[in-house]
């Protein structure tokens, strides 16, 4: 531990839930501290998300304090130690102190006790080792103070060791690093997740996906994805070719329009070039519908944007619908690379604030007035005089639209021998 005592400006240490959770937990020969992220984030000035708690206290205790106060208690994980007490809205993970007594992956046996030295030589990163009194005092057995403050993402003790209790750690280490670290990663850690790169086979999809987009919106996020890229890590993960050089592109393109960085869009500028690419992520990561559909989209002829005149963006905006559109350009952008006129894409990309396209005006009634009987052969007619729409450039004067109306269904009777 350090010698000199290090506070933490933490208000809500002081005043709100979390405050009572404390108090509560504290006092009666029993010790409660806040660990992890929050007090992490506290120390960097960060905003705090999920505030966790570790104590001496025994689940029971914990269950029993709560219940005596009128404050719900979900045993959410009370096998490993862990009670969720909902309090104004706000769930607290409250964890008994442990200690591995055997590792063999996740499914490490741990035994409760009182030692904070102990669990916290047990958890990740020496940033997120830290622990915090309510009197916010900071307690630091790893010298993660150090790492804080030289932005610097260092796995407790020796790292193969805590890799192998749970591979997901090799993508927290780069996750963490671009959402906290500076610079290139630390090179021991690096090179112990390189080593153990074989054991994220052994992942499930839906942990790899969480890490993986919350990698993509990490400040720092370009540099860990290069890192990994270097490092064959990629390859492991998403299975394919990934595009480092397109990720940044991203970024930039995002940065020059004010956009707030999207996970969805990013994965598609690492990893997307053909509508193939899609599915493959879709099932390594197992992404939601609404995801794959976005990155299936993105990737379908997106080179077709390059160069296009306004009426063809139309056309382009009409078909796509103003999100898939905007999705798309950006991926088209993006990738232009080198070649890229950001005038030319900021333009494009503005299309649906300057235009919107009117709905098409012709309908089933203006074709069975010509002799169409409902059935397919009206649905094609409609879909050639909508088509014949677009190309006259979307107009609206009842003149225009007779003559298409006309000139679409002679077509369709000649062609068909109607």
């Amino acid at each position: 531990m350090t010698g000199a005592v290090v506070r933490a400006d933490a208000p809500w240490l002081h005043d709100g839930p979390a405050a009572k959770v404390l108090a509560l937990l504290n006092g009666g020969g029993e010790e409660a501290r806040v660990v992890g992220g929050a007090v992490r984030n506290a120390l960097l000035q960060l905003p705090i998300g999920d505030v966790d708690i570790a104590t001496t206290a025994l689940p029971d205790e914990v269950v029993r304090r709560a219940k005596a106060a009128g404050i719900k208690a979900v045993p959410t994980g009370i096998e490993h130690g862990t009670v969720t007490l909902v309090l104004e809205g706000h769930g607290f993970e409250v964890t008994t102190l442990r200690e591995d007594v055997e590792t063999f992956g996740r499914k490490a046996k741990v035994a409760f006790g009182r030692d904070w030295v102990r669990d916290a030589q047990r958890r990740d990163f020496t940033v997120n080792g830290l622990s915090l009194s309510p009197d916010g005092v900071v307690h630091d057995y790893v010298d993660g103070l150090a790492d804080i403050a030289a932005r610097r993402v260092r796995f407790i003790g020796d790292p193969d060791q805590r890799i192998a209790e749970d591979y997901l750690r090799i993508l927290r280490f780069f996750r963490i690093h671009a959402a906290y670290g500076a610079g290139a990663p630390e090179r021991d850690g690096l090179l112990a997740c390189i080593r153990g790169s074989g054991g994220l086979a052994t992942l499930s999809a839906e942990r790899m996906r969480m890490e993986i987009l919350k990698l993509m919106v990490a400040d720092g996020a370009l540099a860990s994805v290069v890192a990994m890229a270097d490092g064959g890590l990629l390859l492991k993960v998403l299975g394919g070719v990934s595009y480092p050089g397109t990720f940044a592109a991203m970024i930039a393109a995002e940065a020059a329009l004010g956009l707030d960085p999207d996970p969805v869009r990013r994965l598609a500028a690492l990893a997307v070039a053909v509508t193939e690419d899609a599915k493959r992520l879709t099932q390594r990561l197992r992404l939601s519908n609404a995801e794959n559909k976005r990155l299936d989209s993105m990737g379908h002829r997106w080179w077709r944007l390059a160069g296009m005149d306004e009426a063809t963006a139309r056309r382009r905006l009409y078909r796509l619908g103003e999100a898939r559109f905007h999705d798309r350009m950006m991926l088209a952008w993006a990738r232009a690379g080198s070649r890229a006129d950001p005038a030319y894409w900021r333009e494009r990309i503005a299309l649906p604030q300057r235009w919107r396209a009117p709905a098409f005006p012709l309908k089933a009634a203006d074709f069975i007035a010509r002799g169409f009987a409902a059935g397919p052969a009206l649905g094609h007619v409609l879909t050639l005089a909508e088509d014949a729409w677009l190309a006259a450039d979307f107009p609206v004067d009842a003149a225009r639209l007779q003559a298409i109306a006309d000139q679409t269904a002679a077509r369709f009777a000649r062609d068909h021998l109607l």
